[in-house]
């Protein structure tokens, strides 16, 4: 009988209307996720794509914007050294300053203290890697500001200059700031806020903002043991993103605006096969007067659902994909994901799905007797 095909070619002009509406839903999911990911690498990518396993941060500091709150010192950096779950234990500063570059342009950067040489300093894909106290390495992304190898940036109200020796092989932002890496004696003189030409305090070169961990063999250390033996108040780097600024308000509102986009599909898909088996009632019956069963009835009508939104949603997540691509690498931003998106994807055809059974339940109570004439 096939009735939901012929329907699909027959009412073409319904459905079609209704395809357009679920592929757009779908090409806005695919923004909202590219959009999503971008905020989430332009924020934390500094920490996404470091070695450290965790951070153990002054103990007491507030979990927002905890890197630049937190004071750590050698003696807790060596309490951590110590553990046998413990590869390395370094010192990182942590600090977001404006600088200027040598034609006066503007220049906003997150310092990271690191120890030259130590696991957390970056690979270098241009330029060469830290070697004296002065120097910085850039994430590659401050190219696009006009930063270049050689140039010479002075920090704000200190009058700090630092030489760009390198960039980084990838993107590594903190608070949606290009970081730059340098000497951890360096950024202690800048922290401190000790002019060039002077002579910082010996309690300046004993503090950072944290303590850089990494676990033996790759594995996370045991963080409540070493935080008591340390007094610190360490975290899993994963855990530690919601102290980069502004990252928790970021992410919630994105899915929040995900979550009522999914909904909004299920409801327009729902409310959609609902009028849509009601116009069909007097069919519905006639068939189940001919013996079709209500098993059939309703395989038959979520067929017809399958079919609409898994084309729908594989053109707009084609349309949506092509859009993305071209928002990819530029002020925006914007990442495509494949995890993201696809899990997106499921959700809209699963969440159609549902708002289409629900719809489709109607059939059940289809009275045979209507195919015959019955006053309703």
């Amino acid at each position: 009988m096939f009735l939901a095909l012929r329907e699909l070619a027959f009412a073409r002009t319904r459905f079609g209307l209704m395809g357009a509406v679920v592929a757009l839903i779908s090409v806005l999911m695919v923004l909202l996720s590219g959009l999503s990911s971008g905020l989430v690498v332009d924020g934390v990518s500094g920490l996404m794509r470091s070695p450290m396993g965790a951070v153990a941060f002054e103990d007491g500091t507030k979990t927002d914007s905890a890197f630049t709150r937190s004071v750590v010192t050698t003696a807790e950096r060596d309490a951590w050294a110590a553990r046998d779950d413990v590869a390395d234990a370094e010192l990182l500063g942590t600090a977001i300053v404006n600088a200027k570059n040598e034609d006066g342009t503007p220049v906003d950067l997150t310092l990271f203290g690191v120890e030259p040489g130590g696991f957390v300093e970056p690979q270098v894909g241009d330029g060469s890697p830290l070697a004296a106290e002065g120097q910085v390495v850039l994430s590659v992304s401050a190219q696009d500001e006009g930063v270049e190898l050689g140039d010479v940036l002075t920090i704000d109200r200190v009058g700090t200059e630092l030489e760009v020796v390198g960039f980084t092989t990838d993107q590594r932002t903190f608070g949606h700031v290009d970081i730059g890496y340098l000497h951890l004696r360096t950024w202690q003189e800048i922290h401190s806020a000790t002019v060039p030409g002077q002579q910082a305090s010996a309690e300046a070169y004993d503090a950072a903002s944290v303590v850089a961990l990494r676990g033996v063999d790759g594995a996370l250390p045991d963080l409540a043991a070493g935080d008591a033996d340390a007094g610190t108040s360490a975290r899993t780097i994963e855990e530690a993103y919601d102290s980069s600024p502004g990252y928790t308000a970021e992410i919630m509102t994105m899915q929040l605006i995900q979550a009522f986009l999914y909904a909004i599909s299920a409801l327009v898909v729902g409310a959609f096969f609902t009028l849509w088996t009601v116009q069909r009632t007097r069919e519905l019956a006639v068939m189940r007067a001919m013996g079709a069963s209500t098993r059939f009835l309703l395989g038959d009508g979520l067929a017809q659902a399958a079919i609409l939104l898994v084309v729908s949603v594989g053109a707009g997540l084609a349309v949506g994909l092509g859009l993305g691509s071209l928002l990819v690498g530029t002020g925006m931003p914007f990442e495509l994901e494949s995890g993201p998106i696809a899990t997106g994807a499921l959700l809209l055809l699963g969440l159609g799905l549902f708002g289409a059974a629900v719809a489709t339940v109607r059939i059940a109570r289809v009275d045979p007797l209507t195919a015959l004439g019955e006053n309703r």
